[in-house]
């Protein structure tokens, strides 16, 4: 009795590939463009955690992100603008 592989995952755009196909359906992608019959990645021992954006921002940029919101500054510019414009709305 022959053994069924089973389907790999395409490299290239990650579409399920069935082991005897020449080229991925969705994208078209083949031995030539970047993948081969050996495309399993089980032995590749990668780590099977989710990505933690969080220690990614520490580790890249020296801290943690940015909080949203405005600067005082950009605050006291509005205000500065509001108030010219209804002193010229006033005066004219």
């Amino acid at each position: 009795m022959k053994s069924r592989r089973a389907p790999f995952t395409c490299p290239v755009c990650g579409a399920d590939v069935s082991p005897n196909a020449k080229a991925c359906p969705e994208c078209g992608a083949c031995d030539k463009s970047g993948w081969s019959s050996d495309g399993d990645a089980e032995g590749l021992d990668l780590p099977d955690d989710e990505f933690d954006y969080d220690k990614f921002v520490a580790d890249e940029f020296g801290g943690s992100p940015k909080p949203a919101g405005m600067s005082w500054l950009w605050w006291v510019a509005t205000v500065a603008l509001l108030l010219a414009l209804a002193v010229m709305a006033f005066v004219s």
